[in-house]
Formats: structure tokens, C-alpha cells, sequence
């Protein structure tokens, strides 16, 4: 008889700080399945968007937001903070 148990992905998040293109700082939290680190959504993934919630910015808040990487300057895990 088979196990019918489902492997089930560990979900965290992490707070990251982004600056893009045209000179936007956003701050939010990035989902991370399993073993990710930050740096893996943007070097490992063939996906072109990020999902960012809970962002804040300098003249929006925002529950979420779709970013396409080729517009992101870089990333800043934040990695002492509490989420």
C-alpha cells in the first residue's frame, strides 16, 4: 500500500530593501520555499518578476507588487530583522 503523504514546501519570508532603475526604494517581504536564500530567487529562477508584500516606499504602501528583475538595481536582505 502507497503512503499518500504529500511532501509539503517549508514557506519563510524574508525582508529585503530593493533599489530600481528609476530610484525607487521599496521594502518588503520576499516568499522562500524550502532551503532558498534571497540571492537564489534572482540567480536560480527563470522567472522575470518578483512578488514583494508588504512593501513601503517613499510615496507608497502597497499590500504587493509584481517587479520585473531587469528593472531592480539591487537587493539588500535584511537579514537581522523580525518579520
Amino acid at each position: 500500500m502507497k503512503s499518500s503523504a504529500k511532501k509539503t514546501a517549508k514557506i519563510t519570508e524574508s525582508l529585503v530593501s530593493i533599489k530600481t532603475l528609476d530610484g525607487s526604494l521599496l521594502r518588503g517581504k520576499i516568499a522562500l520555499s524550502d532551503e532558498n536564500r534571497v540571492s537564489d530567487i534572482f540567480i536560480q529562477s527563470d522567472n522575470p518578476f518578483i512578488v514583494l508584500y508588504d512593501v513601503s516606499s517613499q510615496s507608497v504602501q502597497s499590500k504587493v507588487m509584481i517587479i520585473n528583475k531587469s528593472h531592480i538595481v539591487w537587493v539588500e536582505p535584511e537579514e537581522h530583522a523580525t518579520v
